[in-house]
This record gives C-alpha cells, structure tokens and sequence, in this order.
C-alpha cells in the first residue's frame, strides 16, 4: 500500500515537473520569422567618449559622479593652471617688451634715414666743389664712406625692425597657446549623455592624456550583429530594423541598418557556437533613432542583451510582433 501511495505520488510529481518544463519552454521560444526577414544576437551599445586631460597636471576638481545626466558643454573636471597662469603672464610681459622693442627699431631706422639724408647731401656738395678746387679729393672719399655706412646702418636698423616683428608674433603665439592651455584645462562634456566612469579624483596627478572620465552618448545607441552571406545581400544601408531587449520584450524599438561591412568574416567567438563561427558572416550595424532616443534618455541602457530583426524585403510588412511598440 505504501509503495502504492509513493509512486503515485511520484508519478504526479514527474506529471507536475513535465507540465511546468513544456510552459517554460513555450514561452522561450521565439516564433519563426518568415522569409524575407533575418535576425541577429547582439547587445545594446553606445559611443563612449573618454574625457581626458591635454596635458600633464593635476586634478583640481572633477564635478560629475557615475551615472549622473551630462549635457554638451557641461564643464566635468578641472585640472590645475596656476603654472600655466604664471607662464601666461610671463609671455604677456615679453610680448610688451617685443611691442616696445619694435618702437625702438623704428625710431632707429627714421635715424639712419636722417643720417643716410644728409650723408648723401654730403657727397653732391663734395662733388660740386671738387672741380673748383674748394674741396680736397680726399674730403669727397670721406662724405662717399660716409654715405655707404649710412646706408649700411639703415638696412641693419630696418632689418632690426624685422626682428622686432617677429619677436611680437612668437610672443603672441605663445600667449595664445598658455590661454588655448588654461582653457582646455577646464574639461567639458562635447555631448549630451550619461557619465559611464569616474576614473580620477581631485589631487591625482595626470600625464597628458590622463583619463578622468569616460561618458557615453545615449544619442547614438546602436546593435552589432552578424548574418550569412546569403541574407547580407538583401541588407542595405537605411534598411528597416526592429530591436526587442531581453529584459522588456513586451517593447518593440524601430531602428535602422547605419553599417554594413564591405568584407566577409569568421563570427565572432563570443557570438555563436563553434560550428557557426566557422562560416562566413557580414557584420551589420543597426542604429536607433537619435531623436526617439531623446525622447526616452533617462530610460537608455547599454550591455544590455538584445534581439534586432532587419526587414530583407522592403515590400513586406512587419509581422504583428514585431510592429512597434515603445515604452511609455
């Protein structure tokens, strides 16, 4: 009787296990697509954009944390400038010394035109005189030397300008890269997005290219997938694409093909199975709407696993679950 009772009671166990295994996989499995259509594992990714520092120095102060909603222009972190400052000030000085020098050699060069003036003046009186017997041959030698160091003086003052003008710019030059400096020093964000990585913190100390942040553009989301030879045809640029993320299946998301590789490839390892790697796949790049991204920002996600469904022929229509249906 007792073994009776048990293996009744086992039976309806296997019975109760059963059922509940062929509901599970019921709901798992995804219905067939129909011809005309190719799907595509993936997981959802955004451009990353690594705020780094131009040049060595240390962080001042950086004032986002992780997670946290960044707009374009948003300063992030600043890093020290006070040698930077001091340099700026230095080049300032120099370049009003160069602007002063320049007024030197200028009234320099209306000197040596003043000399060279009456040096010449000079000479045309010693010859005029010469053929009376009023002025020496010897005096005449005298005003020409005069007059060709005259001339010798103006070219090196005029010349002295010259170097007084180049003085000015280099001066210029240089005040204009301590300010470009001081202002780069002060790290914005260059896009609306959400701050993935806070990699610094204030009084670290950065080489130049020193990462302080990393923020991604939850504008620019997009999925990578990879598809056979034979589907990747029929794939073009701006082709039709759906989207459906694990986590929220209920949501169908409209995207379209923004990539399609020119050049074949074995699939990546982390992609599918060994037996499927060894084929030949195109990679497919499928990109949301940067404006229905806008919409839904602060719901955004990335890493998240994914589904994209592309659309081979434009002349079908998109089957019931696959019609869009966003996210309140």
């Amino acid at each position: 009787m007792k073994n009776t009772t048990k293996r009744v009671i086992g039976g309806a166990l296997l019975i109760a296990v059963g059922v509940a295994g062929w509901s599970i996989w019921q709901r798992l499995q995804i219905p067939t697509l129909p011809a005309g259509f190719a799907s595509g594992n993936g997981r959802i990714e955004a451009t990353e954009y690594d705020i780094a520092t131009k040049r060595a120095g240390r962080v001042a102060e950086v004032l986002v944390s992780e997670g946290q909603m960044v707009n374009a222009e948003q300063i992030l972190a600043r890093i020290d400038t006070d040698d930077l400052a001091a340099q700026l000030r230095e080049a300032e000085a120099q370049l009003r010394e160069a602007r002063e020098g320049r007024h030197y050699a200028v009234a320099v060069v209306a000197q040596r035109e003043s000399e060279l003036t009456y040096a010449k003046a000079a000479l045309r009186r010693s010859l005029e005189l010469v053929g009376n017997g009023h002025v020496s041959r010897d005096r005449v030698d005298q005003n020409r030397t005069a007059k060709l160091t005259a001339e010798a003086a103006l070219k090196a003052a005029r010349i002295q300008v010259v170097q007084a003008e180049a003085a000015i710019d280099a001066a210029i030059a240089r005040t204009e890269r301590l300010k470009s400096d001081i202002e780069d020093s002060v790290l914005k964000a260059p896009i609306l997005g959400r701050v993935l990585y806070r990699l610094a913190e204030p009084g670290e100390v950065l080489a130049a290219g020193g990462k302080v942040l990393t923020v991604l553009e939850l504008t620019d989301v997009y999925m990578t997938i990879f598809l056979p030879t034979s589907q990747t045809g029929r794939v073009r640029v701006g082709s039709e694409a759906r989207i459906k993320i694990d986590a929220v299946p209920e949501y169908t998301i409209p995207a379209k093909v923004s990539f399609v590789a020119a050049r074949a490839q074995f699939t990546p390892k982390e992609v599918e199975t060994r037996s499927e790697r060894e084929k030949l796949m195109f990679r497919i790049k499928v990109k949301i709407d940067p404006a229905l991204l806008k919409q839904h920002i602060e719901k955004v996600k990335t890493g998240v696993p994914a589904v994209a469904y592309v659309r081979l022929d434009q002349s079908l229509g998109w089957p019931e679950r696959l019609k869009v249906q966003l996210p309140p």
